[in-house]
């Protein structure tokens, strides 16, 4: 499997859904089935041959920093946003230099996926030449804790927005592949990775991959031992 050597993990943000957790404790910290999310997260890219991994930092980064300290595999590498927090599209941007010349993945560190390796699903169907970024969507029906009303229809591989649509049947699930090159027309500051899609999807430079297990929606505190449970159905 010829997948991506770098990912870049989204670690900052403020977790403001899972607040009172998060008063005193980054989001990825947040335990799942006794392990910290971003520890799971990190797992997966280790087993799917992961050499380096950059990890963007504002919200009680430095609580996030000591819990890793000790992590040697994928090797580690911070990226610091001060003195604003710059969302999905702008971390990315802030960690290009770290993040080389070749795609990589980018992983939400609060995603929970039971199931197969989803980078290695990523990288079964990565084909540089036909795209730009790898979406891995997951179906509403297998959205665990998920409450909201889907993000894109699929036609063959392309996604295509739900748009006015009261509902679609795909949700993001939290990691794709991307190239670095669709950056480089960026602004600075803070921007959602939505500006970047948006951008691809005109050109029918992105596509998605459909997720075959369950994907977890942790964004609240009962999400927690949703996912715990998910995690234990997986591995029976």
């Amino acid at each position: 499997m010829n997948g991506p050597d770098t990912a870049m993990i989204l670690a900052a943000g403020f977790g403001t859904r899972m607040q009172p957790l998060t008063n005193i404790c980054p989001k990825p910290l947040l335990p799942v089935a006794g392990r910290p999310m971003i520890d799971l997260v990190l797992d997966h890219a280790e087993a799917a041959g992961v050499r380096r991994a950059v990890i963007n930092l504002h919200y009680l980064g430095g609580m996030i920093r000591d819990r890793l300290a000790g992590r040697e595999v994928p090797e580690l590498l911070f990226s610091e946003e001060e003195p604003e927090i710059l969302d999905t599209g702008g971390g990315i941007v802030r960690a290009l230099p770290l993040l080389g010349a070749r795609p990589f993945y980018a992983l939400n560190s609060d995603a929970v996926w039971a199931g197969p390796n989803p980078l290695e699903v990523l990288a079964g169907a990565w084909d540089a030449p036909a795209m730009d970024a790898l979406l891995l969507v997951v179906p509403c029906a297998r959205a665990k804790n998920y409450s909201r009303h889907g993000d894109f229809f699929l036609e063959g591989a392309r996604p295509v927005r739900r748009g006015a649509e009261a509902s679609a049947p795909y949700v993001y699930s939290g990691a794709q592949i991307v190239a670095p090159e669709v950056f480089s027309d960026a602004r600075s500051g803070p921007f959602s990775m939505n500006v970047i899609w948006d951008a691809l999807l005109a050109h029918d430079r992105v596509a998605a991959v459909v997720y075959p297990g369950a994907w977890v929606d942790v964004g609240t505190p009962e999400g927690l031992a949703v996912a715990s449970a998910a995690l234990e159905e997986a591995a029976r």
